[in-house]
């Protein structure tokens, strides 16, 4: 058994309340470095279509979302998705995810963060898995080196966040398993 202190899953329809809680609970905090969501995303009906809609999307290949459980309460705790694949001769995505700022600091997200590659590189045959965070976010870009990426540069001008065009650190992962 692993002595990991959390877990990640695929949300199921039982999920939606505890979700949009955990959503809810750090609106502002998510916000800070992500671009806002409308009001409705903060419900529990939509939580779930997004939920039906995530089982749709891992069946046509076209994004997978995983909920970050805590291992000792199996509490939602977050989220971490791969979305932006391409297949063929990139066989690439892209990672994003979000932690509730009560278990910030603790090594929770490094750890689900690696799960999530071990999934992409393991399960779904991905070569090169990139991802983005603010510069003013360097607990991110912190959590993203841990797990084993690699800074390649600045990406200028590249998300809006509360009206403001924002700079992103590119940070990338080649799958290890893949030869040359």
């Amino acid at each position: 058994m692993s002595d990991s202190q959390v877990y990640i899953r695929f949300a199921e329809e039982s999920d939606a309340k505890e979700m949009t809680e955990m959503n809810t609970r750090n609106r502002t905090f998510f916000e800070e470095f992500s671009p806002g969501n409308s009001d409705e995303f903060y419900t529990e009906e939509h939580q779930l279509q997004m939920i039906i809609k995530g089982r749709t999307d891992r069946a046509e290949d076209r994004k997978y979302d995983f909920l970050i459980c805590h291992t000792p309460t199996g509490q939602i705790i977050g989220s971490a998705g791969l979305s932006f694949i391409v297949r063929g001769p990139l066989q690439s995505c892209m990672i994003g995810y979000t932690l509730d700022q009560n278990f910030n600091g603790k090594g929770f997200m490094t750890e689900a963060v690696k799960q999530v590659v071990s999934y992409a590189f393991q399960e779904l045959k991905f070569h090169r898995i990139t991802g983005e965070a603010s510069p003013k976010n360097p607990g991110s870009i912190r959590v993203l080196e841990k797990a084993g990426f690699h800074k390649e540069g600045i990406s200028r001008s590249n998300l809006k966040i509360r009206g403001v065009w924002e700079d992103h650190q590119v940070l990338a992962i080649i799958n290890p398993d893949d030869s040359i």
